[in-house]
């Protein structure tokens, strides 16, 4: 220990040093302690500018990051060589070390003269908080633009579509009005035809706009996807024509799903003539089902993790550019000539895929066809009866007697000419019809203890709503078949439970659908007494 203390303490060692330090240990100690700290947070600073450096690649100035980096730890080795000095003199060392230092502390001093101006012009985050306002503002700017334009855009779609529609209504009741003055009345079938087929343009133009808008009347039922597609097929091969080679990829989808099954058919109708438009030289069309088991994706944020069934149509068309992919889903935009193509299609799709629960991703690129595909959320098969079993009791419907059936029908409606028709409707079928221009009479009626035998009620009804009637009339009569009517519900009945007894009738509708859907509900309601 004796020898050890003289080396450290003792003076003979510190030659190089000693008149310096005048030979004393304390003074030695201090210096020797110092560099030793001064060095080692040298080392360390270093060491953190190359971890920034590494995980900050989007940093302003890098490469003067390496430099100071390389400035400070030759910095701390200079330091760590006094150390050492003061008992060994490697001073060759410890010059060639200064050597270094002095060649990069003189490059790091250019280079930061060099980028002085550049260092000044950053922004201050005072600066940078009123450019993030500023940029919010105009970003808001344009969204509005862009809504406003979507909004012309959709107003001049709609102003068009129902203009010729309205042409032909007044321009046939022009024809008919001149073919009676003639006592001509067994010629106005033409007028009458194209009135009805105006008609019926219309209100497919105001469900595709709903659906778009994600507030049509949905009619929600538990569908096995590949028996959907396989009852399709005779009408996709007719739809497709002889040029186009449908292909079926079924069979990897165990889970059923659960949306309005017209919604989905009309959907893939859709998505095929668009496909055999984009072949107009033939090709294949493949339409694919399975189970898909999705998790969060950090660049998809509106994805919800879960099981889904993916129903997937696949052409070798033409395919879209990345422009066009931009603007799919917009109504009204369309890429086919003038009269071949309403531009709703798609935006019927996905708004129709929105308000079930699901979402679309389309995949296209110029001469290498386009693939869609629709993803809805799964259910397990054992948890669910298929939908061909809530409908079950209708195959007995034929068979019935409605007249006896019927009794006493409640019929609320609020638009006096709509309520006129169904009341006479209904009656042609032998109910005794208690007509409600309101929801408050209609009530007043459910609760006078009437024995009712059916429900036929508006959904958009002043004051008491057809809903809040149709869950009056379920808790007083569990098994009262009702027949709910809407023309627009928007989320009235969202979270009604539509059992067997409830059916839901979208305006309009002709007598035709309303007196065949009032036998299906009257065969139900005999099927389980």
């Amino acid at each position: 220990m004796s020898a050890l203390s003289e080396w450290l303490f003792g003076v003979d060692n510190l030659t190089p040093h000693g008149f310096c330090l005048l030979w004393e240990p304390g003074l030695i100690w201090l210096f020797a302690i110092s560099d030793g700290l001064i060095a080692l947070a040298y080392f360390s600073i270093p060491l953190a500018l190359v971890i920034i450096g590494q995980r900050r690649a989007d940093l302003v100035f890098r490469p003067l990051l390496w430099l100071f980096a390389a400035f400070i730890l030759l910095c701390g080795a200079t330091h760590w060589l006094d150390v050492v000095t003061l008992w060994k003199p490697v001073y060759g060392v410890q010059g060639l070390v200064k050597a270094a230092t002095a060649l990069v502390s003189l490059g790091t001093s250019i280079a930061l003269w060099w980028w002085l101006p550049s260092f000044l012009a950053l922004p201050s985050p005072d600066q940078l908080r009123r450019a993030n306002a500023a940029l919010l503002e105009s970003e808001e700017r344009l969204a509005h633009a862009q809504k406003m334009e979507a909004i012309g855009q959709l107003t001049g779609g709609i102003a068009h579509d129902f203009n010729n529609v309205l042409q032909v209504v007044i321009g046939s009741l022009g024809v008919i009005e001149r073919q009676l003055a003639r006592g001509r009345a067994e010629e106005i079938g033409p007028s009458v035809a194209a009135i009805r087929k105006a008609a019926s343009s219309a209100s497919n133009l105001i469900d595709r706009l709903l659906a778009f808008s994600r507030r049509q009347t949905l009619l929600p039922r538990v569908i096995e996807p590949d028996r959907l597609v396989v009852g399709l097929e005779d009408m996709l091969r007719r739809t497709l024509g002889s040029g186009v080679e449908l292909d079926l990829r079924l069979g990897r989808c165990r889970r059923s799903v659960v949306c309005d099954p017209s919604q989905l058919e009309s959907a893939l109708l859709n998505l095929a003539i668009n496909a055999r438009d984009a072949m107009p030289a033939g090709g294949v069309l493949e339409i694919a089902t399975a189970d898909r088991r999705l998790d969060a994706d950090p660049a998809d944020p509106d994805l919800t993790p879960g099981d889904y069934v993916e129903i997937s149509v696949k052409d070798n068309g033409a395919g879209m550019s990345r422009e066009v992919l931009a603007h799919v889903f917009e109504p009204f935009f369309t890429t086919k000539p003038t009269g071949r193509g309403t531009g709703l299609g798609l935006s019927q799709i996905y708004g129709f895929v929105k308000q079930s629960g699901g979402f679309v991703r389309i995949d296209s690129a110029p001469g290498k066809g386009t693939n869609v595909r629709l993803y809805l959320p799964g259910r397990d098969p054992p948890d669910l009866a298929p939908a061909e079993a809530v409908a079950a009791p209708e195959v007995a419907e034929q068979k019935q007697d409605y007249a006896a059936l019927c009794g006493k029908t409640l019929l609320v409606e609020d638009q006096l000419e709509v309520r006129l028709q169904i009341a006479d409707a209904l009656e042609e079928m032998g109910c005794d019809v208690i007509e409600a221009d309101d929801g408050s009479a209609g009530l007043k009626v459910l609760e006078s203890g009437e024995s009712l035998r059916l429900l036929v009620t508006d959904v958009g009804l002043p004051g008491v709503s057809g809903r809040h009637l149709a869950e009056a009339a379920r808790a007083a009569h569990p098994d009262l078949p009702i027949l709910l009517i809407t023309g627009y519900a928007g989320k009235s009945l969202d979270s009604l439970d539509l059992t067997s007894h409830i059916e839901v009738l979208r305006k309009p509708f002709t007598l035709e659908e309303l007196t065949e859907r009032v036998r299906i509900l009257l065969a139900r309601a005999a099927a389980a007494e």
